[in-house]
């Protein structure tokens, strides 16, 4: 039996990317997965289509991160399909490169909804969910993680809000999982460094860019997404039955490594 066997995940921003892997990973898995886009129905067919191949269940869900009835509905979606939720993953981010002195209320406010406000409902709708499940021999109900980023400590230029988004994600998941730790909730979080996807294949194509950006990770190459996946598999597992308020790094050494 594999070790996800009769979990439900939700994963939000999973029709590319780091959420496109973790779905397909834990589907792999045993667990059935519910799986999110927002402008992307392409790419979340393509999430269904290698959950199925994995031997996993799966249902596509599209909803708007920025939308708080949304996050609602998607998160209730596990319960509806699949009959429970165990795991949570708030993936789904926005980033935008205006400078602070440029920076609009506009911008700033979608920043904050996608990357602040939709985990935290989403958080709330899932954890009103697992606390009324039955708990394991551990005591767990359920297990919630944040996928922030090394910017939630480190600074970059031209991304004030989404640093700043970052670094409150990091503060919630902190004080959520002190708050929920009576309900048996696990709330945690991944930060990821430089990871090869398309939100930052600018910089991986262009010769100069990346080799600046190689030359401040330690491990001298950027991450691979099944490396962020197998992370929240690791959180989502009995290994880490013990782990709550914690922010793990996954970025190669680029943090404690960094120069301008």
């Amino acid at each position: 039996m594999s070790r996800f066997t009769g979990k439900v995940a939700v994963v939000t921003g999973s029709s590319s990317g780091i959420g496109q892997a973790t779905a397909v990973r834990l589907a792999s898995e045993g667990a059935s997965v519910v799986i999110n886009y927002n402008s992307s129905p392409k790419g979340a067919e393509q999430t269904l289509a290698d959950v199925e191949a994995a031997g996993g269940k799966g249902v596509v869900v599209q909803a708007n991160m920025a939308d708080v009835d949304a996050c609602r509905m998607l998160v209730r979606k596990a319960v509806e399909e699949f009959g429970r939720l165990d795991f949570l993953l708030c993936n789904a981010a926005y980033e935008d490169d205006s400078t602070a002195l440029d920076l609009t209320p506009e911008t700033f406010d979608r920043v904050m909804a996608i990357n602040l406000r939709g985990p935290f409902f989403c958080s709330q709708e899932g954890a009103k969910i697992m606390k009324d499940q039955q708990p394991d021999a551990k005591g767990i109900r359920g297990r919630i993680i944040m996928m922030s980023s090394l910017h939630e400590d480190l600074p970059m230029k031209h991304a004030n809000a989404y640093c700043t988004s970052k670094g409150g994600l990091r503060m919630m998941m902190r004080n959520l999982a002190v708050e929920w730790a009576e309900y048996g909730i696990l709330v945690n979080g991944i930060a990821p460094g430089a990871i090869k996807t398309a939100i930052n294949a600018d910089v991986l194509e262009d010769p100069t860019r990346n080799k600046r950006l190689l030359e401040n990770i330690a491990l001298h190459r950027v991450g691979h997404v099944d490396e962020v996946a197998g992370t929240v598999a690791f959180l989502c597992s009995d290994d880490a039955s013990y782990f709550t308020s914690s922010s793990l790094l996954v970025d190669g050494g680029l943090t404690w490594n960094y120069e301008e």
